[in-house]
């Protein structure tokens, strides 16, 4: 009676693995985490983030972003991979204006994000967009169940970085240009 106890429990357990994989985010993990470590390093490394930190005249936003927004365009070489890395900074509160934002800009700086174009075959479907949030201090962004906002935040989800980015039009999940993103602007 024990062995077939035994055996059943062993028999639930190995049906419940696969449900339980199911359920775990598809972002956020250690490794997506270590990766967005290395953009945050980039980052610093091009004055895009940090002490330091390039300024550029801020526009108007809107959530999920911010009320007041500064985006960056560049390349950047993350593990080997050189890829389009898109770097906007997220200011508020809502109400802030141009000037408080370029007179105090730590004082408003709510949070970066970014998108880093990685490898083809990191995932073919969404652009192979590496997504991420920062706090201003390099910490990453959690959702409200502690997760960490960084990889293929939102995929297959109804929110989230993905979600909304596919519906941006030109086929590149950029709301802000259509300009080529690719290994072509480096060259140029």
């Amino acid at each position: 009676m024990r062995n077939q106890v035994m055996t059943g429990l062993v028999a639930l357990g190995c049906l419940a693995g696969p449900v339980l994989a199911q359920d775990m985010p598809m972002f956020g993990g250690e490794e997506d985490q270590a990766y967005a470590g290395q953009i945050w390093t980039a980052m610093e490394e091009m004055h895009l983030a940090g002490e330091g930190m390039i300024m550029s005249f801020p526009y108007p936003g809107t959530d999920p972003h911010g009320m007041m927004l500064e985006t960056f365009y560049t390349m950047a070489t993350i593990d080997g991979h050189s890829g389009a890395l898109v770097v906007k900074r997220n200011y508020g509160p809502e109400g802030v204006s141009v000037d408080e934002v370029l007179g105090a800009p730590a004082e408003h700086l709510g949070a970066l994000t970014i998108m880093f174009q990685r490898e083809a075959g990191y995932d073919d479907e969404t652009g192979n967009w590496f997504y991420a949030k920062y706090l201003p201090d390099g910490a990453l962004d959690q959702n409200p169940d502690g997760v960490a906002l960084a990889g293929l935040v939102g995929k297959n989800a109804d929110a989230g970085c993905i979600a909304c980015h596919q519906n941006a039009g030109g086929d590149d999940y950029l709301f802000t240009t259509d300009a080529e993103m690719g290994m072509g602007m480096a060259m140029e």
